[in-house]
């Protein structure tokens, strides 16, 4: 039962109609912080793992956690989506402390039960109104599973292919991130300020600068002048921050020194005092505990550390729990501090209506008709569908369905990999694979073989396979790994090979070869599979090469001997489906990349809108002594931001703008017409970039602005406007002041940050 302490939500709102002065909400929280005691207020900063749930450097148990809810020392849990057992737990909160109401939070990704392709994937449709959409069916399987809260939208702009957790996010540019960002928000927590009951808290992070990580090595510094980090990395962070979202996560990384969960100027300079966050923000996993090893303090110094700078919640670690209250007797930290963090947590459960109906999210009727529904598959499929970037193509795509087809390679029957990185649906055993997939769709012969080994080092390729369960298991010994000889592999693959019309080649990385603690130093496809390709290259069949990966990949030999690529990403629940549509010609592919793909891993961080150098080198000209470039390779990707092919081609005009001059409260449209000149209906990203030529501070070579994503039938015309004003002028000069300076901008639109057209305007 409820406390009696609690005053009834109806009768404070006829006290708050009576004084007329603070909200509803303001004179709740008021009454009920009056009647905590201190080691109540700082229980509701601790945030423990549901039992067992494997979290970074701690795994709770059962019993642990119900022993610290009797003592009201919990005020949050994450990683059980069991409706009858978050039940529980919270009527023992709510018999226990102050009688608050627990939050309950689970890393929802990519979709809950309901698997969508991962946030790299989804970010290649540029469709923002797809992915709210996706994130709304997520927030109403969670929700129906006792979950009000996700860890999600992943908004960390990512230059570095090597690092693991690129699948989680939306690329590299902050423009288009940010824009990702806000359609996440609405699509978890909806356009108002209420909260239905299927729609969640989001926690937008890693906040900040994560990303950034040196080396593309998980966990590592950052290094950045504030500067660039504010034109070049955080504006998804303040455009979550614009749509609403309620909670942030604070970063392992640290920042000028300083971790990013004590970072005063992050978490409140910048995140409160300048992106207008009112919310609260929790800590990832161990992320206070692990200050320690940073070098800055024992437990008891970060924690107060971390209060201090605007951290309101700890994951994992039991520091606040364990050493505010001394640091508060010891003058380290304020009542107010506490009180301060108390109060936003509060106002969360406030907003969720949890201390109207602490039930509300644990209806188990939900959970037995609204997960894993006809409905959201046939999302997952659409999805999906705008989620795939054809890479090459010589003209053996589409398939027809009169071809015999040789599915061959270590995914293409592989289900779970299709899942991607962080999908913990119970539902992974009834995706769709690849082969399934196109088995459904073909009229004719389609075999299958396994083909390879994933990698070649079986001691690496079991720790991708079993690595969590051998760190959080003791004893854990997993099925044994290379039982059947590669090359048995290979010739079993060979023998279907050469019987077949075409030969549909599915490689790449397995759901653990990217993700948090997956960064590789070497970005090629794996050995084996590479040898896999060399061999089925030699039948001098044609080849679709389907790139089941999380990461950009070096594909210089595959962009060279493949007829056709395909990079798929993981697309979840109904891949097999989804890529069979696209490989027969059902759908027509429409997915723009949004990351820079290299030529070689020594590129790496590689990204669009680099700055120039006092001794430029044009991005396709070949080694020139004494400038900026490399003896071996050139500069340009091998594949560019915003690139993707389709099986229509479109045709561009000039660029029309209807003035070439503008004041700084004016605004220009620029336009251009965009022809199907090809002779399917296809879908077509118009992308606008902006280059300030002159000004204080250099600026890169070119920046998104704008994107229009839009449908023309064979033969179609339409003409596609843009709108410029100050605003995509605008950036953080050196003295971060965000101002917009007169001189010459180029004007470029296109089809991808390459192939563009030019016009100049001028800003007076």
């Amino acid at each position: 039962m409820i406390r009696k302490s609690l005053i009834p939500l109806a009768l404070l709102s006829a006290v708050s109609l009576m004084t007329g002065c603070k909200s509803q909400m303001d004179k709740y929280i008021d009454n009920l912080m009056s009647k905590m005691t201190v080691e109540q207020k700082i229980g509701q900063l601790n945030l423990h793992s549901a039992g067992g749930f494997i979290s970074a450097l701690k795994v709770t148990e059962d019993d642990e956690n119900i022993k610290a809810l009797r003592r009201g020392e919990i005020g949050a849990l994450y990683g059980s989506g069991d409706v009858s057992y978050n039940r529980q737990l919270q009527e023992i909160a709510l018999e226990s402390g102050a009688g608050i109401p627990l939050i309950f939070g689970m890393d929802v990704i990519h979709g809950y039960q309901t698997i969508f392709p991962v946030p790299l994937a989804l970010s290649t449709s540029w469709n923002m109104d797809l992915i709210e959409r996706t994130s709304r069916a997520a927030a109403k399987e969670a929700s129906a599973s006792g979950i009000n809260w996700v860890f999600s939208p992943m908004v960390d702009i990512a230059r570095d292919a090597r690092w693991g957790r690129i699948v989680e996010g939306a690329g590299e540019d902050p423009y288009l991130g940010g824009e990702i960002a806000k359609a996440y928000v609405y699509g978890y927590q909806g356009h108002d300020d209420k909260f239905d009951k299927d729609e969640v808290l989001t926690c937008v992070k890693h906040y900040a600068l994560y990303g950034g990580a040196e080396a593309g090595r998980d966990y590592n510094s950052v290094f950045l002048s504030r500067q660039e980090a504010m034109n070049g990395f955080m504006r998804p962070y303040a455009e979550a921050a614009k749509a609403g979202a309620a909670s942030y996560m604070s970063s392992f990384n640290e920042f000028e020194g300083i971790p990013a969960s004590a970072n005063k100027y992050l978490l409140t300079d910048v995140l409160r005092d300048q992106f207008g966050f009112n919310g609260f923000v929790v800590s990832d996993a161990t992320a206070v505990q692990e200050m320690v090893a940073h070098g800055i303090g024992n437990l008891q110094e970060v924690s107060a550390r971390a209060l201090q700078a605007g951290l309101d919640m700890d994951m994992n670690s039991d520091g606040f729990v364990a050493t505010l209250k001394k640091s508060l007797d010891e003058k380290r930290i304020s009542k107010k501090d506490i009180d301060i963090a108390c109060r936003r947590v509060l106002e969360a459960k406030y907003k969720l209506g949890l201390f109207e109906d602490p039930f509300k999210y644990l209806d188990e009727e939900r959970a037995k008709t609204e997960i894993f529904t006809d409905e959201t598959r046939a999302l997952a499929r659409e999805a999906a569908n705008e989620s795939q970037v054809l890479l090459k193509n010589n003209g053996i795509l589409p398939l027809k369905t009169s071809a015999k087809v040789a599915v061959i390679g270590p995914f293409a029957d592989d289900k779970e990999s299709m899942s991607g990185a962080w999908a913990m649906s119970k539902m992974n055993s009834q995706n769709v694979s690849i082969y399934q997939g196109i088995k459904e769709l073909s009229h004719n012969i389609v075999t299958k073989a396994e083909g390879s080994w994933m990698m070649y080092d079986e001691d690496l390729e079991f720790n991708v396979k079993y690595g969590l369960m051998a760190t959080f298991m003791p004893g854990f010994k997993g099925a044994p790994i290379h039982t059947v000889p590669q090359e048995r592999l290979i010739s079993e693959a060979l023998a279907y090979a050469r019987n077949a019309d075409v030969i549909v080649a599915c490689v790449g990385e397995s759901n653990t070869m990217n993700g948090e603690g997956a960064s590789r130093s070497d970005i090629s496809l794996p050995d084996a599979q590479e040898d896999l390709l060399k061999a089925l290259k030699s039948t001098g069949k044609p080849i679709v090469m389907v790139l089941t990966t999380g990461r950009p990949l070096v594909l210089n030999w595959e962009e060279e001997n493949m007829d056709a690529i395909l990079v798929t990403w993981s697309e979840g629940s109904e891949a097999g489906h989804s890529i069979a549509d696209v490989l027969y010609g059902n759908v027509n592919p429409s997915g723009k990349l949004t990351t820079s793909f290299p030529r070689s891993v020594g590129q790496e961080p590689l990204y669009y809108n680099h700055k120039n150098t006092g001794r430029p080198h044009p991005d396709y000209d070949p080694y020139k002594k004494f400038t900026s470039n490399y003896m071996d390779v050139i500069n340009a990707p091998l594949y560019p931001f915003g690139y993707g092919l389709s099986y229509t081609t479109f045709e561009y005009s000039p660029i029309k703008l209807s003035s070439d001059s503008m004041r700084e409260k004016g605004k220009v449209k620029a336009s251009v017409e965009v022809k199907n000149t090809g002779n399917y209906d296809g879908m077509e990203t118009v992308q606008l970039y902006i280059h300030d030529c002159l000004s204080t501070s250099t600026r890169p070579v070119k920046e998104l602005k704008g994107f229009q994503k839009i449908f023309l039938k064979a033969g179609e015309k339409k003409k596609v406007e843009f709108e410029i004003t100050a605003e995509d002028l605008k950036y953080y000069n050196h003295e971060l002041e965000y101002v917009c300076e007169p001189g010459d901008f180029e004007i470029f639109i296109g089809p991808d940050s390459q192939d563009l057209s030019r016009a100049i305007l001028t800003l007076k």
